[in-house]
C-alpha cells in the first residue's frame, strides 16, 4: 500500500534536488507511512517508525558522538530513511561519521546536492499515500461485497478459490488438514508446477498464528474452520516472497555474495491480500456449516471427478491432475469401474399397491445413500485400495479402483466386497443386518457390480459405465455373488444394454401392451404382478399362488383373464418364454 524509498526517489521534486545515495542501499524497498521534516535531534521520540525524514541539519549536533547518537535514535524507531539536504549547514556533503552510522544500521541516507522545496516533496509523496490508501480502501470494499454475495449464494469451494484468485491475481491453493488439494486455481500459471509434490511442499509452509506469511516460501497463509473446527488451509502465492524452489549453493570457489549482490528481502503481502484470504476462509467455513450435513468435501470432489469422467465435461488430463492432488494417482494404473446400489424395495409378489397411501420421508433417500457412500469408503480404507468413490446418482455409489496391475483385479474386488460387508453388519448391528442384509434378496440387500478393468483413464468411462448397468441389471437377480460382472448378469444384463434401442421397447409394446393398458384402467388389480409370480415360478401354478398369496382358484382366474387380454397361450413353453422376456426387458426399460 505504501510507496518504497525507491519510489519516492524517483519521484520529480526529488529528482529535482540530484539526490545521491550516500548509505544504506539494502533499505531502498523500506515502505515510507509518512514523510516528517525535523531539523532538531531529538525528533527520533516523536516518531512511529515508518517515516521518510527530511532535514537540512541545521539542528543536528556537531560532535561525532551525537551524530552517532542521531543516527541510532532513527534507526531504533525504525524510520524508512533520512534526507538531508545540502547547502546550508552541510555543503560538500554529509559528515563521514553520519554515513558510517546510517551504513552500519542499514539506514538509507540520501544527500540532496541542490536547495529542493521540501513542501513540494511531502505533497507528493502523500498524494502517493493518500491514493494507495484509497485503492486499497475500494478494493477491500470489494473484496467484502463479493465474498458476502458468495456465502449468500451458497457457492462451493471451487467458486470460492476461483474468486479469490480472480481478485488477487495469485494461485490459490484450499487444502484438508492431510495437505490434500480440494480446489485450486493457478490464476493463469502452471497448474502442473503449483501441485506437482504438493504435500510435501505444503508440510513446509508453516507460518505461526491463524493467518501468516511464510517469507522463505512465498505463501500467505490462514487456517480454515469455525466453531472450534478447523478442517483446512487456504493458501495464496504471493509473488513478492520466496520461489517454489530453493536457491542454487554456491559453486565451490566462488566468492560469497557481497553487500550488492544479497537480493532485497521479500515484501509482504499487502492489506488487502490478508483481509481476502480470511474472507475466502470466512466464505468457506460458513458453507461448511450450511451443507454440515451433506457430503464431505473430498467426496464432493471425487463426485465432480467420477461424474467428469462419466459425461466428458472435463479433460482426461485434468481430472488426472486434480485426482492426484487429492492423493489419488490414476495414470499407468489397471482401473476397474465398480458400482454399489441397493437391490430396492421388492414389489409385492401379486403387484398389488400396499393399502392406504405409504407415508414419504424425504430425507430417507439421501440418508440411506449417504450411509452406503460412507460404508463404500470405509471399505475402501479396510481393504487398502485407492480410488475414487462417491454417489454418482440417486441410487448407487459409484468407485474406480486404481490397481497396480491386472493380476490385483480379482483379489481387489473380493477384498472390498468383503470389508463392505462387515461394514454394513457392524454398523447396523445383528438384528438390523437380518431385517437389511449386505447381500440377498432384502429390501436392504447391496449389490456390488463390477466392470471390465481397463488399462487408462481413457478408457476408465467404459468400465464404470459397464458397472452401472450390471448392477442395474443384477437387481432381480436371485443370487447371492459377492460381485456381479457381465458374466454373471445373463439375459437381463443384454437387455438392460439394450434398454433404449427402439425394437426392444416395440417389443414389449407388442408382447405386453395390452395387459399394461388394463392394469392402468384397473388399478386395483394389477395382473401384470399375478404373469410376473406365474413365470418365475416356472409356470407352476400352486407355487405361484403361494407366492402371491391368492388362492388357487382366485390365482386360475386372474390366469384366464391374462390369457384373454393377451390373447396368449399360458401352458405354451414357447408362448410364456416370450412373455418372460417381454418382462425382463419392461424392467430393464423402466429402470432408473
Amino acid at each position: 500500500m505504501f510507496p518504497t524509498v525507491r519510489e519516492i526517489l524517483a519521484l520529480d521534486p526529488i529528482r529535482h534536488g540530484a539526490p545521491r545515495l550516500v548509505a544504506g542501499e539494502a533499505g531502498l524497498d523500506r515502505p515510507v507511512r509518512w514523510v516528517h521534516v525535523a531539523e532538531v535531534p531529538d525528533i527520533a521520540s516523536l516518531l512511529r517508525g515508518g517515516e521518510l525524514v527530511l532535514t537540512t541539519g541545521i539542528g543536528l549536533p556537531g560532535e561525532d558522538a551525537g551524530l552517532r547518537a542521531f543516527i541510532g535514535e532513527l534507526a531504533d524507531v525504525g524510520v524508512s530513511g533520512l534526507v538531508v539536504e545540502l547547502g546550508r549547514r552541510y555543503v560538500s556533503g554529509v559528515p563521514r561519521v553520519m554515513a558510517a552510522a546510517a551504513a552500519r544500521r542499514g539506514l538509507p541516507l540520501v544527500e540532496l546536492r541542490r536547495a529542493t522545496p521540501f513542501v513540494r516533496v511531502t505533497e507528493a509523496v502523500h498524494a502517493l499515500i493518500v491514493d494507495a490508501q484509497l485503492t486499497e480502501l475500494r478494493a477491500t470494499e470489494e473484496i467484502h461485497q463479493r465474498f458476502t454475495e458468495l456465502s449468500v449464494e451458497g457457492a462451493g469451494p471451487a467458486e470460492v478459490v476461483r474468486q479469490a484468485a480472480e481478485l488477487s491475481g495469485c494461485p490459490v491453493v484450499l487444502e484438508n488438514l492431510s495437505r490434500q488439494v480440494l480446489a485450486y486455481d493457478p490464476a493463469g500459471q502452471s497448474a502442473e508446477l503449483l501441485l506437482d509434490g504438493w504435500e510435501q511442499h505444503s508440510r513446509r509452509i508453516s507460518p505461526p498464528g491463524r493467518t501468516a506469511y511464510d517469507a522463505d516460501r512465498g505463501w500467505l497463509v490462514t487456517t480454515v474452520g469455525a466453531r472450534g473446527q478447523d478442517w483446512g488451509r487456504l493458501l495464496l502465492r504471493w509473488p513478492g516472497g520466496g520461489e517454489l524452489t530453493t536457491g542454487a549453493p554456491v559453486p565451490d570457489g566462488a566468492p560469497e555474495p557481497g553487500p550488492a549482490d544479497v537480493a532485497p528481502p521479500p515484501q509482504a503481502p499487502p492489506t488487502r491480500l490478508t483481509i481476502l484470504v480470511e474472507r475466502a476462509a470466512s466464505a468457506l467455513a460458513l458453507g461448511r456449516l450450511i451443507r454440515r450435513d451433506a457430503e464431505g468435501l473430498e467426496r464432493q470432489i471425487h463426485r465432480t471427478l467420477l461424474t467428469a469422467l462419466l459425461d466428458h465435461s472435463r479433460p482426461v488430463d485434468e481430472v488426472a491432475l486434480r485426482a492426484r492432488a487429492l492423493g489419488v494417482v490414476l495414470e499407468r494404473r489397471h482401473l476397474v469401474g465398480v458400482v454399489v446400489r441397493y437391490r430396492g424395495d421388492e414389489p409385492a409378489a401379486d403387484g398389488a399397491p400396499p393399502e392406504g397411501p405409504a407415508p414419504v420421508d424425504p430425507e430417507a433417500g439421501p440418508a440411506r445413500l449417504r450411509d452406503l457412500s460412507e460404508a463404500v469408503g470405509q471399505a475402501l480404507r479396510e481393504a487398502k485400495l485407492t480410488g475414487l468413490s462417491s454417489a454418482v446418482d440417486d441410487q448407487s455409489v459409484g468407485v474406480l479402483l486404481a490397481l497396480p496391475d491386472p493380476a490385483a483385479e480379482e483379489r481387489a474386488l473380493a477384498g472390498f466386497a468383503a470389508a463392505l460387508r462387515r461394514n454394513r453388519v457392524d454398523a447396523a448391528g445383528p438384528r438390523a443386518a437380518e431385517a437389511a442384509p449386505v447381500r440377498g434378496n432384502g429390501a436392504g440387500a447391496v449389490i456390488v457390480a463390477a466392470g471390465s478393468g481397463v488399462g487408462g483413464l481413457r478408457e476408465a468411462r467404459r468400465s464404470l459405465v459397464e458397472a452401472r448397468q450390471v448392477a442395474d441389471a443384477a437387481r432381480r437377480d436371485r443370487r447371492d455373488l459377492p460381485v456381479f460382472r457381465l458374466p454373471h448378469v445373463g439375459l437381463a444384463g443384454l437387455l438392460h444394454l439394450l434398454r433404449d434401442e427402439p425394437r426392444l421397447q416395440t417389443f414389449v409394446e407388442r408382447e405386453l401392451g395390452a395387459l399394461l393398458a388394463y392394469d392402468a384402467r384397473h388399478p386395483r388389480e394389477q395382473l401384470l404382478g399375478t404373469l410376473r409370480a406365474y413365470l418365475e415360478q416356472g409356470r407352476n401354478k400352486s407355487a405361484a399362488a403361494a407366492a402371491a398369496h391368492l388362492s388357487r382358484p382366485a390365482f386360475y382366474e386372474r390366469l384366464a383373464r391374462i390369457a384373454r387380454i393377451l390373447d396368449a397361450d399360458l401352458d405354451s413353453v414357447e408362448a410364456c418364454l416370450s412373455l418372460h422376456v417381454a418382462l425382463l426387458a419392461l424392467d430393464a426399460v423402466r429402470a432408473p
